[in-house]
């Protein structure tokens, strides 16, 4: 079984003091390491948690476990893929809005504008470049 317990050690406290969220861009788990999405998922108490979980290649996979909205946003140089486990979530873009529901995916182009919203408990993976910054670039 995968350990939870390294989860939720690396919160980024900026993101936290602008945002309220909980951005944890440590990778948790190393290569040949068990992750139990469903027993991480239970695990989180607050309503926007965001974990990198893992790096393959040049990519990171976050687990993403939320309820409300994030702020909008855009990525200048990664596209960024959005997989839901559980729940619901709205993939606002400027001109029309995308609901996924579980095991539906949608992936966002790098410097398309979006912000994301679940309207309850929510658990996502997300794929996106090694270096992109979650809440998104400011230029």
């Amino acid at each position: 079984m995968s350990d939870a317990s390294a989860v939720g050690t690396g919160v980024d406290t900026k993101v936290v003091e602008k945002y309220g969220y909980q951005n944890h861009n440590d990778i948790a788990f190393g290569f040949l390491k068990l992750i139990d999405v469903e027993q991480l998922r239970d695990s989180v108490k607050v309503e926007w948690f965001n974990q990198t979980l893992c790096q393959v290649n040049g990519c990171v996979v976050r687990l993403g476990v939320v309820k409300g909205e994030y702020h909008w946003h855009h990525h200048d140089e990664e596209d960024e893929f959005f997989y839901v486990v559980s729940g619901k979530l709205f993939i606002d873009l400027e001109d029309e809005t995308i609901e996924l529901k579980p095991n539906q995916g949608f992936t966002v182009p790098r410097k398309v504008v979006h912000r994301t919203r679940a309207p309850q408990r929510t658990a996502m993976l997300m794929v996106e470049g090694v270096g992109v910054e979650p809440t998104g670039d400011t230029g």
